[in-house]
């Protein structure tokens, strides 16, 4: 993987982000809701058509893969492509907020 291949995906919108989060185990779409929900501190909330648009265009992009299924639940997961964008989309936020706390923006 290239850097060019990483960066044409991003930057990741923040459902995106937090969706490719909670995938690094294999999980159904309720279960990425609840865990979105609760690593945003509720501050993120993905509804069920947003979510399964999400799937569609994340597993298009070999972000994410079916890993299974559980009665009629679907099982994603991250791709080792999907992990190295979400890494460069973490690493390119923490320059970001590095830069805000340099410059005094809030303290944290």
């Amino acid at each position: 993987m290239t850097t060019k291949q990483i960066n044409k995906y991003l930057p990741l919108t923040e459902s995106s982000a937090y969706i490719l989060l909670t995938l690094d185990k294999p999980l159904h779409g309720y279960g990425v809701m609840q865990r979105v929900a609760a690593l945003s501190k509720e501050t993120v909330s993905i509804g069920a058509g947003t979510l399964y648009t999400a799937f569609s265009n994340l597993e298009k992009q070999k972000l994410i893969e079916k890993a299974g299924q559980e009665g009629r639940r679907k099982l994603y997961v991250l791709t080792d492509f999907g992990r190295s964008v979400l890494a460069e989309h973490i690493r390119i936020t923490e320059i970001l907020v590095n830069n805000a706390k340099e410059l005094g923006i809030f303290n944290s």
